[in-house]
């Protein structure tokens, strides 16, 4: 691991630390975790956990990845200084009366708005690219935030089933500790894993 990474592993929750399962699946079968798990690309060890950064609601830690509710200025600011590069955001332009993606862009980080709010919004482009996005924190630490982190947790579980090859109940467990709330973003994230996993079978006949 570079020096880079292990001091953004260690560093991050000092550094935000100073600075500052309820439904049912809604469907007959759960989803299976993916066939092809890129388990070697996650840091060994990580494990999803609290934290806090001054200024952000619901603030949890996967590796280099935070899953968070709304930043302040300060809280973002504080985030690019510790080695954040992406943030990604589940709200519509509208939802906040700042203009984040030019304060994100001015800290030199690159910023992608995906927002929905109806879970019927929750299209496939919008996982699809969150995923994408998250598969390359690694390389690109990703905070990943919504207003509250309900949204944030279903864009998890999507991503941990279908890229971390972990079951549909430990995604579910952890996306509620992540901040999921509504039903209805799961039951969009459940359908979406099954239609890719029913393409990936099909592609590797």
């Amino acid at each position: 691991m570079s020096t880079f990474r292990k001091t953004f592993l260690v560093c991050l929750p000092v550094a935000l630390l100073a600075g500052s399962l309820f439904f049912s699946s809604g469907a007959d079968a759960e989803p299976k975790p993916a066939g092809n798990t890129p388990a070697d690309k996650i840091e060994p060890g990580s494990q999803l956990k609290p934290t806090e950064l001054d200024g952000i609601r619901k603030v949890h830690q996967f590796g280099p990845t935070l899953l968070c509710g709304q930043p302040d200025k300060e809280a973002l600011k504080n985030a690019a200084e510790n080695g954040i590069e992406v943030v990604i955001t589940l709200r519509k332009e509208s939802e906040i009366n700042w203009d984040e993606a030019d304060y994100v862009e001015s800290l030199s980080l690159k910023f992608h708005q995906l927002g929905f709010q109806l879970p019927e919004s929750l299209s496939d482009d919008i996982l699809d690219k969150s995923r994408e996005l998250l598969r390359n924190t690694e390389e690109s630490p990703v905070m990943l935030h919504c207003a509250s982190a309900n949204r944030v947790g279903a864009v998890w579980a999507a991503h941990r089933v279908l890229d971390h090859g972990v079951d549909w109940q430990t995604a579910m467990k952890e996306a509620k500790q992540v901040g999921l709330r509504n039903p209805g973003y799961a039951e969009q994230v459940q359908d979406y894993i099954k239609r890719k996993q029913v393409d990936s079978n099909a592609e590797s006949k």
